[in-house]
């Protein structure tokens, strides 16, 4: 659905989202993506190759320069794509982050196809980037998407109402301004946040992925019982047992028998 916006804004047309949470923006495996059979992990051969070429070939030059080939690749070579929605870190914050932002919920595995419309609005198309083009307005954090290969990632973040898109990448980050993808930006994170789950650490799942989100009967029950010990990873303290009572000892309470 989200596919069909993304082309309709291009040609001057906006078409509203439906309400409902399942529209066809994710992957099929969801947020319950790790109860699929022993191969669903595997990537199929070829997935992602029809794109790879075009993608690389067609990103604007003024964005691969600056987030760097690495950087890049990760996006446009991404085997996962995860959603998280994400806020400004309040005074005296203590939960989850996630680029120094506040991390508020998980939305999702997205789609390649999603992700191609997203790349060719973003970073393919040079009327929805004003380069070298500063707006008076501060970013406000709305949603990540981690562009995941193997075990490295790029972060992309959405910001809304002050249109942007910043690429994090170790030792880098850069921002923008992508104000005539408004639309474009709006709808994508309007739809994302129908699909809003909370966010827990996926260590403490002992998930290998970054989904936060609990999965089996055992890992709701963990996350029911916060904050007490999960699995005992947290040792307590033995109670101390109350001492038993003894008899009266010493040279003046011996029995003799009497």
């Amino acid at each position: 659905m989200i596919k069909k916006l993304l082309l309709g804004v291009v040609s001057g047309c906006f078409v509203a989202f439906s309400a409902t949470a399942d529209d066809d923006i994710f992957a099929n495996e969801g947020v319950t993506s790790f109860q699929q059979n022993n191969d669903a992990w595997r990537r199929q051969s070829g997935e992602f190759a029809s794109s790879k070429s075009k993608q690389s070939k067609q990103v604007l030059a003024e964005i691969k320069n600056a987030i760097g080939a690495v950087a890049w690749a990760n996006i446009a070579n991404a085997e996962k794509i995860f959603c998280y929605e994400v806020d400004t870190i309040p005074d005296n914050y203590t939960g989850y982050t996630l680029d120094s932002m506040a991390v508020t919920g998980f939305c999702g595995v997205i789609k390649s196809e999603i992700k191609e419309q997203v790349l060719s609005q973003l970073f393919m198309n040079n009327k929805n980037v004003l380069f070298n083009v500063r707006e008076e307005c501060v970013i406000h954090p709305r949603i990540v998407l981690r562009f995941v290969k193997g075990i490295d990632a790029t972060d992309v973040l959405l910001s809304s109402p002050c249109y942007s898109f910043t690429v994090y990448y170790p030792g880098s980050v850069n921002v923008f301004n992508a104000k005539p993808a408004a639309k474009v930006i709006d709808a994508l994170i309007n739809t994302l946040d129908k699909n809003q789950v909370d966010f827990v650490s996926p260590a403490l799942l002992n998930q290998l992925l970054p989904v936060g989100v609990p999965q089996t009967k055992e890992q709701r029950d963990l996350v029911s019982k916060k904050p007490k010990a999960i699995k005992n990873w947290e040792v307590k303290k033995h109670e101390e047992k109350p001492k038993e009572k003894t008899e009266p000892q010493g040279w003046n309470n011996l029995d003799l028998g009497f």
